[in-house]
């Protein structure tokens, strides 16, 4: 199989070549390890060598044979090593799988390699010290959005259908926007978390994956969503797979739509006017539009994201065992964020946890008036390389949420509120970067996302347009 018609096939379709016999597992592994090395060699995405052999996988899985990525964002896959993209993490490997991770071997997803991360994922930039600066294969002077960045940037050039990602203020669906892609964060609950702890970032950080097409979100989703037991939180199934929704018609829907942040930052007027068009294509296709949004304080929304860098502050303790890790090994926002993960009291926790509740309740009622909320995904175009600085000395870690949010301020209310969005990449800039426009609804109410980001993709279809550094 050659490495342009590989990439040229979705998980979806490499999966029907298979099972059809047309290629075996074998030929599309072997593409797949030409690809991601060329696309490396562009883009600096994965954190070491791809893994040989490949992880193991259940050859008979609805994804069997398919290339697969992980992040390195944590104790993922047994056996593997990992870092946080942290030059003061070494040595430490994966005890065992997390139960996402059975899934994705269950799924028979062909895991390959990690992929780059920033430091304890707390950037919209994937530009850690330990690695350097994963570049965007549209523009490699411009950076990738995080904090799934070094997924992002291997899905967008071709080199793997889909990746693990995960979401803890907007890092699935930023780097989908930046790169052009589908990127699903899920209801809190609809996804296993465990089994070693109950919620990640307070509840705040969902896990799933990059994809480039709708129906493989859709496809994965029922692949790896059924019900858990045992852990904190639990969303109920969807009536029926999630891979039918991308086939039904949506009924008229009472779309709200919003361009300005709730923090009242400006946004690009381009990527305003793509997100505008979107309304009016929504519109067209006989859907209610109108100009809405949930109110809350934009401060609650950084008060409440705190737990989740309190979180990775003492995630990392703990994985120490109580030791503190080397500052002077850590990147300026990681120390800030330790710091304040060290100094917390139960006050200070039960006071970001109010915050949490007044973004919360505010959205939950808000679905009960729309059916979907249509916002920009970022704010700005893809930012050239060190706008965002994480290693700047002079950053504290609420100073820090405010910057990034400056640059992504629409993301983060949806995980605040453990509410489901996607990001679709519906527009491009007047110099062919990728815009990426967020749709969101209430809880559990993914069946709805995929049915409405189908008929927009039939639409408004994206599959022709390719980054210039493409291994197909």
């Amino acid at each position: 199989m050659e490495v342009h018609e590989y990439a040229s096939h979705d998980a979806t379709g490499l999966r029907e070549l298979i099972a059809t016999g047309q290629v075996t597992p074998v030929e599309v592994e072997d593409a797949a390890r030409r690809a991601l090395a060329a696309a490396h060699a562009d883009l600096n995405a994965l954190t070491g060598p791809l893994y040989e052999p490949a992880l193991t996988h259940d050859p008979d899985g609805p994804f069997g044979g398919v290339p697969f990525l992980i992040k390195d964002s944590g104790p993922v896959a047994r056996g593997t090593a990992f870092r946080l993209g942290s030059r003061a993490i070494m040595g430490a490997v994966a005890s065992a799988d997390t139960e996402l991770m059975a899934r994705f071997r269950a799924a028979g997803l062909v895991t390959l390699g990690q992929t780059t991360a920033p430091e304890w994922s707390l950037s919209f930039a994937t530009e850690p010290v330990l690695h350097g600066p994963t570049r965007n294969p549209w523009a490699p002077d411009r950076g990738v959005g995080g904090s799934s960045g070094g997924a992002a940037a291997l899905v967008a050039a071709g080199a793997v259908p889909l990746a693990h990602a995960s979401d803890g203020a907007g890092s699935i669906r930023v780097p989908a926007a930046a790169c052009g892609l589908v990127g699903l964060k899920p209801t809190r609950g609809r996804l296993p978390v465990g089994p070693a702890v109950g919620e990640i970032g307070f509840g705040a950080v969902q896990e799933f994956a990059l994809t480039r097409t709708v129906r493989d979100a859709a496809r994965l989703l029922d692949a790896i969503s059924a019900p858990h037991h045992g852990e904190k939180h639990r969303t109920p199934p969807p009536v029926r797979p999630y891979a039918h929704e991308i086939d039904a018609r949506p009924e008229p829907l009472r779309v709200a739509i919003c361009v300005e942040p709730w923090s009242g930052v400006p946004v690009d007027p381009e990527v305003a006017d793509a997100t505008t068009t979107v309304g009016e294509l929504l519109e067209w296709l006989g859907h209610r539009v109108e100009p809405a949004r949930p109110e809350f304080a934009a401060e609650d929304v950084i008060e409440a994201l705190m737990l989740g860098g309190v979180a990775s502050g003492l995630a990392v303790l703990r994985g120490g065992r109580g030791r503190r890790p080397d500052p002077s090994l850590l990147e300026a926002v990681s120390r800030a964020f330790l710091r304040e993960a060290e100094a917390a009291t139960a006050l200070d926790v039960l006071t970001m946890l109010d915050a949490q509740h007044r973004v919360t309740h505010p959205v939950g009622t808000f679905f009960t008036r729309y059916d979907v909320l249509v916002t920009p995904t970022l704010g700005q175009l893809p930012a050239p390389h060190g706008t965002l600085r994480y290693d700047d000395p002079g950053q504290d870690a609420r100073g820090w949420l405010r910057r990034i949010l400056e640059y992504g301020p629409f993301t983060a209310p949806f995980n605040v509120s453990g509410t489901p969005a996607i990001s679709l990449p519906l527009g491009q800039s007047r110099t062919g970067l990728p815009i990426g426009v967020q749709l969101a609804a209430g809880h559990a109410r993914e069946d709805l996302l995929l049915r409405l980001a189908a008929q927009l993709e039939q639409a408004a279809p994206w599959q022709d347009r390719s980054p210039s550094l493409s291994v197909g």
